[in-house]
C-alpha cells in the first residue's frame, strides 16, 4: 500500500449544514483514516500481510497513526515522518441518514515522494497485489507504478479525489476502481443509469487499465473489462455510517485478488464486505475481522 495516513475527526449532525449554519452535533469520535490507511487495515484485517509506505508529521496524530499500524500488524518499515508537515486530518460530517461530506487537509501526505517509493522498492516488488490512490502526489503513485510494472505486480488503482491523471498512470493500472463522482470528473460523463456508467467506463478503459471496476453505492458494482460487462447488485443492508465504504471495498478486493480468487468473484465478495461496512459508526472501526466477514459472505452464499 502506498497511500495516505489522516486522523478522521467524525461529527453525528441531525442533518448537514446549509452555508455560513453553525449545528449542534450529537456526538464525536476520533478515529485512524486516509484512503490509504484505510484499505491497508481493511486488508490486515481479512489477514493480508500488508506493508504501509506513508509519511507522517512528527506530532501526536501521527504518533497514534504509527501505534494503529503496530496494532493492526502492518509492516511500517516504510513509514516516513516529515519534519517540516503536520499529519493529516480530515474532519468528517455524518448525518441522521448517513448522508457525509468530508475536507481532507493532507499535510504530511503531499511529502511522500516518488524518492520514497524507490526506497520501498523491494517492498513493493515482492507483493502480490499494489494499491494506490490520489491522496499522496501523483508522480509518487506513478513512480509506485512503475516499480510494480517493473516486476509484474498487479496494480490497484482507486483515483481518489479524482484529478486529471497522466495516461502513463492508467496504463500501468491493471485494475482502476472509481466511486460515481470520481468516474464522471474522470470522463466528463454522466452515470444516472447504468447504460450511461458502462459508456463513461469503456471510456476509461479506452485510456489503459484492463478493467474498470465502478462502485455505484446503493446501486451495486459495475465490472468492466475488454471482453463483457457484469452489474454486481447491492447486498441489502441497515446503512448507518457510508464513510469508509469504498476503502473497504478496495482494501478487501485487494485480499481476495492476492489469494488468486477470479476478479468477479473478488468483486462479489468486495462488494458485501462494503455492504456490511456501513452498518456500524466510523470508517476502520466499522471494518469486519476475517471471521465476520467469512461469516456474511456465508450468510449471503458467497463462500
Amino acid at each position: 500500500m502506498v497511500g495516505s495516513s489522516n486522523i478522521d475527526l467524525i461529527a453525528q449532525v441531525p442533518r448537514l449544514p446549509k452555508l455560513g449554519e453553525t449545528l449542534i452535533g450529537s456526538a464525536f469520535h476520533v478515529g485512524y483514516g486516509g484512503k490509504g490507511a484505510n484499505q491497508a487495515v481493511m486488508a490486515a484485517k481479512l489477514g493480508a500481510e500488508v506493508t504501509m509506505v506513508t509519511k507522517l508529521g512528527r506530532d501526536v496524530f501521527g504518533e497514534g497513526m504509527l501505534g494503529n499500524y503496530r496494532e493492526h500488524e502492518i509492516d511500517t518499515t516504510y513509514v516516513f515522518l516529515d519534519e517540516t508537515r503536520s499529519s493529516g486530518v480530515a474532519p468528517i460530517l455524518v448525518d441522521d441518514h448517513a448522508h457525509n461530506c468530508v475536507v481532507v487537509v493532507p499535510g504530511a501526505n503531499m511529502g511522500l515522494s516518488p524518492a520514497d517509493a524507490r526506497t520501498a522498492r523491494t517492498a513493493i516488488l515482492a507483493a502480490d497485489v499494489l494499491v494506490c490512490q490520489l491522496e499522496v502526489p501523483v508522480e509518487t503513485t506513478l513512480e509506485a507504478f512503475r516499480i510494480a510494472r517493473s516486476g509484474n505486480v498487479r496494480t490497484l488503482l482507486n483515483p481518489a479525489p479524482a484529478t486529471r491523471l497522466p495516461d502513463e498512470l492508467l496504463v500501468l493500472t491493471d485494475i482502476c476502481a472509481p466511486n460515481e463522482t470520481e468516474i464522471e470528473l474522470l470522463t466528463g460523463r454522466s452515470v444516472r443509469t447504468l447504460q450511461e456508467a458502462e459508456r463513461a467506463a469503456r471510456q476509461l478503459l479506452g485510456r489503459g487499465p484492463k478493467t474498470v471496476i465502478l462502485t455505484l453505492g446503493e446501486r451495486g458494482v459495475l465490472l468492466v473489462d475488454h471482453e463483457a460487462t457484469q452489474h454486481v447488485p447491492p447486498i441489502k443492508v441497515n446503512a448507518v455510517d457510508p464513510t469508509g465504504a469504498g476503502d473497504a471495498f478496495v482494501g478487501s478486493l485487494a485480499v481476495y485478488l492476492a489469494e488468486g480468487l477470479p476478479i468477479r468473484d473478488a468483486v462479489h465478495r468486495a462488494n458485501a464486505i462494503a455492504a456490511l461496512s456501513v452498518t456500524r459508526i466510523g470508517t476502520e472501526v466499522s471494518f469486519p475481522t476475517r471471521v465476520q466477514a467469512d461469516a456474511f459472505l456465508k450468510q449471503h452464499g458467497l463462500i
